[in-house]
């Protein structure tokens, strides 16, 4: 259920709303835009129908009720009344006009490497910068990340560029540690659906790349979305990565038709990576420009200074030297959309 309160509703009035969706067992959730002020009532049915017999259209400073159908209340579109979300990130945007070039390494392997590649994404003008300090590999015995090693030269390379840092996060013990580096947490595909993490990073307020799962739906998706919603963090990012199918021409399926889905399901913004799809770099740059003009808010790639020298997915990892090449044009393509790369 979302309470609409009106035009210039006072504090008092939007508290005593949140008292009284409170004191039937839900959770009120404040959305504060420009004009409005949205409450959002999150309970088990049973409570959420309560709160239609409220009475709350009758209440001082509420404009009106509308139900929410969906299972994933906060997520969908319903609960922003179909207004786009736009996150600020480090003083860049990302939804809404704002399209989001997030690129880097797949892992922070040394100094030389980080630097270098961190320095050619930030002069060939993307939003943020990615590396990963910590990652999951099928094996065990694969290269697992530098851990905090690899978070000390994002920060330094953050330092250096003026780039926001995204990576990823696998253990709940090394939060407070990443959490000192990271501008957005970055959950990996096979951490979708690890509900207590995602609630851990939803109370941490730091804005979230949510990358669906290998074989997850787009509605479970944004189920898991909102566990980090719930915890009352609204910067949230969803990230199409590709699934496993029948397929077996290319490493995973890129499911572009997420893209207008989710724009009509959620206000959240839509991310895609093409590089871990195709698994091989001569595939990126088609699939990254399909993913612009399917009207996707940003894409995260992977860039490396020297990708045939790469500790991991060496394969497919974009050589910084053609970076600046595909971002103009990315460029050209996101303004036939409507969109522009996110710059300070």
């Amino acid at each position: 259920m979302m309470i609409v309160m009106k035009e210039g509703a006072t504090e008092d009035q939007i508290a005593h709303v949140v008292d009284r969706v409170e004191s039937i067992g839900c959770t009120a959730h404040i959305s504060k835009g420009e004009l409005l002020t949205l409450i959002g009532a999150i309970g088990g049915r049973d409570k959420e129908q309560t709160v239609s017999g409220l009475g709350l259209e009758a209440e001082p400073g509420v404009d009106h009720v509308v139900p929410i159908s969906k299972p994933y209340k906060l997520a969908s579109r319903e609960f922003r009344k179909g207004e786009d979300s736009v996150l600020e990130i480090g003083g860049r945007k990302v939804g809404g006009t704002n399209f989001a070039l997030i690129a880097g390494p797949c892992t922070v392997e040394n100094r030389d490497q980080m630097l270098a590649s961190a320095d050619a994404v930030a002069e060939a003008g993307a939003t943020m910068l990615r590396g990963g300090a910590y990652k999951p590999r099928t094996s065990p015995y694969s290269f697992q990340g530098l851990g905090r090693e690899g978070l000390r030269l994002l920060a330094e390379s953050r330092e250096r560029t003026g780039l926001p840092i995204v990576t990823e996060l696998l253990d709940l013990r090394d939060l407070d540690d990443v959490l000192e580096v990271a501008d957005v947490i970055q959950v990996g595909a096979r951490n979708m659906q690890n509900y207590a993490l995602l609630g851990e990073i939803g109370k941490s307020g730091r804005p979230v790349l949510l990358k669906r799962g290998l074989s997850a739906t787009v509605e479970e998706l944004l189920m898991a979305s909102e566990y980090v919603l719930k915890e009352g963090n609204e910067n949230v990012m969803l990230c199409e990565r590709g699934i496993r199918t029948y397929e077996t021409a290319y490493r995973f399926t890129l499911d572009l038709l997420a893209i207008p889905a989710l724009k009509e399901m959620t206000h959240l913004p839509v991310i895609v990576d093409p590089s871990h799809a195709p698994g091989r770099r001569d595939w990126v740059e088609s699939m990254s420009l399909a993913a612009a003009a399917a009207g996707a808010d940003g894409i995260i790639i992977e860039v490396h200074n020297e990708p045939e020298k790469a500790i991991c997915d060496a394969a497919q990892q974009v050589p910084t030297s053609e970076f600046a090449g595909l971002t103009a044009k990315l460029e050209a393509v996101a303004g036939v959309v409507g969109k522009t790369i996110s710059r300070v």
